[in-house]
């Protein structure tokens, strides 16, 4: 790489802001942040990102791009996201949702109604690694909540997505915790043991908000809550085993198998279907494995082009210390997950800028995945034409506005989130 190619080129970044054109307008003029989908976005974005820089021939951009994709944490993250998706199918299959939502409701004190709710979102978004399949799991019965004790639907509901966006930023499996860890280049274990420190105050404190409104109100479920600790067996192996360092891929794996064990025994899963349930989950991640790829390709041939570089001249002209580097880290990582409503897409959008700010600043790599992580969610659990909102006003019948204005969970997230990085000592 030439002298030229190393400096700061403010053009470089040309793919980036079409990305962003592109994504935000179609969701603009057609009024759904969903009818232009991100990958054909991203396509649009590398097609630019290879007509500039006239003087590189298309053969070297190529290799350029091909060094970027076979990077390794590139190709361990597509892969743990293929194999998430694999337990996601089979463990959901099993029964173990439903068995985890009843063994969670059965256990909460009447009193305790909407608070149950976010306690009870914030275990299943942790075992299942999805904010998504929380909210759509516990709709329903934020919604029997809402009827029985008359407690407005927006209070149970937003409980629920408050839940939800605990996990999606703590869970092993999640594609966000992911990203974060191998953008970031630190171990799960150590990310989690860090983020969990930041986000305990907002969470506890998000309790006794839900708790102190709803704290007179008594209800009561009709029918059964069936569960079968079985079920929910492959969710606690995944969640000790990560938590005790063991490799990702075994953990998984083995999250697979004991899910189809488990649900053939029920007999939830025929076994004509097991291999079918888990591929299944496969498909699903496909989408955020190609833009992975998609965005690996955008990014290696910015970086070529002097746009990363770019970047980190600004951040550099603007901070001072290791703590500026870290506020820098967030605030990036929240303005780009507005702009793209994809917590998933903005960390590995972020995550080698996050990553080379951290290098020159001493921040350390679990700390930046953290950021990375948290603020991303923040941003995810607000923004009104997020999937999370969307989600829930369409399970529940409200707008997402409707809602916000009892998302107190992302807000404390948030606050908490500075506080660490302003009070932190030196």
């Amino acid at each position: 790489m030439n002298d030229t190619m190393t400096k700061g080129n403010a053009a470089a970044l040309l793919p980036i802001g079409v990305f962003l054109l592109i994504f935000l307008g179609a969701g603009i003029a057609f009024g759904d942040f969903y009818a232009m989908p991100a990958v054909v976005a991203f396509l649009i974005a590398l097609f630019v990102a290879f007509m500039q820089n006239r003087q590189q021939k298309f053969a070297d951009k190529i290799k350029v791009i091909a060094k970027g994709v076979g990077e390794e944490n590139i190709i361990t993250m597509s892969l743990i996201f293929l194999c998430a998706g694999g337990f996601s199918g089979a463990v959901t299959a099993a029964g173990g949702v439903e068995s985890t939502v009843n063994l969670g409701l059965s256990l909460i004190p009447t009193h305790f109604a909407v608070a149950g709710l976010f306690v009870i979102g914030c275990f299943i978004s942790v075992s299942m690694g999805t904010s998504m399949g929380t909210i759509a799991a516990l709709a329903p019965i934020a919604v029997g909540i809402s009827e029985k004790t008359g407690f407005e639907l927006s209070v149970c509901i937003a409980s629920v997505v408050c839940g939800a966006m605990f996990g999606d930023n703590l869970s092993m499996i999640s594609d966000t915790t992911i990203a974060a860890v191998k953008t970031q280049g630190c171990d799960m274990k150590d990310k989690f043991k860090a983020n969990f420190l930041l986000v305990l105050p907002a969470a506890v404190l998000s309790i006794l908000i839900f708790w102190i409104m709803t704290r007179n109100v008594s209800y009561s479920l009709e029918g059964d809550l069936k569960y079968n600790l079985w079920e929910v067996f492959p969710y606690l192996i995944v969640l000790v085993g990560a938590l005790a360092g063991i490799n990702v891929f075994l953990v998984l794996i083995s999250g697979i198998v004991i899910s189809l064990i488990v649900g053939v025994a029920a007999g939830n899963i025929a076994v004509t279907e097991m291999f079918k349930v888990v591929g299944d989950g496969v498909t699903s991640m496909y989408d955020i494995t190609v833009i992975s790829i998609l965005v690996a390709c955008i990014v290696s041939l910015v970086k070529e082009a002097g746009g990363i570089q770019f970047i980190l001249d600004l951040i550099k002209s603007r901070i001072r210390g290791k703590k500026g580097a870290e506020l820098g880290i967030a605030l990036l990582a929240l303005f780009v997950d507005i702009c793209t409503a994809n917590n998933t897409v903005a960390i590995v959008m972020t995550g080698p800028i996050a990553r080379e700010i951290s290098e020159e600043y001493g921040v350390d790599p679990k700390r930046s995945a953290s950021l990375l992580d948290m603020f991303t969610s923040v941003g995810q659990g607000m923004i009104p034409y997020g999937a999370q909102l969307l989600s829930a006003a369409t399970l529940t019948g409200l707008t997402p506005v409707d809602i916000l204005p009892n998302l107190y969970y992302p807000v404390l997230m948030g606050i908490c989130g500075v506080g660490a990085i302003f009070l932190r000592k030196r």
